[in-house]
């Protein structure tokens, strides 16, 4: 074995002395470096996270406010939808209202044709004609009545349910220069007899 002198030995000891300062510095700079990569590590991660919240809650946030104002958009085209369907309901009730009237009238227009025919009614007989050629008047009218009573026709105004409203109608018409007017009495659409005309 070979001989190692005591100067050589210590001169390994301090220079393994010298190598665990230079490990345990080395060690050292190690942890501090760890130390700093896992802070920027962390620091990245909070920043990544911090970027990510801040993406998401703009992207939550431009479709929420986008969602609000389709929305929006999507109640006032609703709102306008309904506005116009009231509009058109609106309307659509006007026009059955009216039409109701209409209906009303004719109604009343058969009830009195109805009425006519099966009570006694008065009526003033203005004019008579040999043929039936009263083509401007019509039957649908309710006041009216057109009468044959061979070989004539005869055209009658008014429709009263008493003696004296035709008396009093017949004196109007007399005034306005119809003076060969008289009342008559009808039923079931023929006449009965001539009324005095006071």
């Amino acid at each position: 074995m070979p001989f190692i002198e005591e100067s050589d030995l210590l001169e390994l000891h301090k220079d393994i002395d010298k190598a665990q300062i230079i490990n345990e510095r080395l060690l050292d700079q190690i942890k501090y470096k760890n130390k700093e990569l896992k802070r920027s590590k962390i620091q990245r991660n909070i920043l990544a996270g911090i970027t990510a919240l801040f993406l998401i809650s703009t992207l939550v946030f431009t479709s929420f406010t986008a969602g609000l104002s389709s929305s929006k958009e999507f109640d006032d085209t609703n709102l306008l939808v309904s506005i116009d369907s009231l509009d058109a309901i609106k309307s659509r009730i006007d026009n059955l209202e009216q039409q109701n009237d209409e209906l009303s009238l004719v109604k009343e227009f058969y009830l009195a044709k109805k009425f006519l025919e099966k009570e006694k009614i008065y009526s003033v007989q203005v004019k008579s004609f040999v043929d039936n050629n009263v083509t401007l008047a019509s039957e649908a009218l309710t006041n009216t009545l057109f009468v044959k009573t061979n070989p004539f026709y005869s055209y009658s105004l008014g429709n009263f349910e008493t003696l004296e409203e035709a008396q009093s109608f017949r004196f109007q018409l007399v005034k306005m220069g119809f003076d060969d007017a008289f009342v008559a009495s009808y039923q079931d659409g023929k006449r009965v007899k001539i009324e005095d005309p006071y």
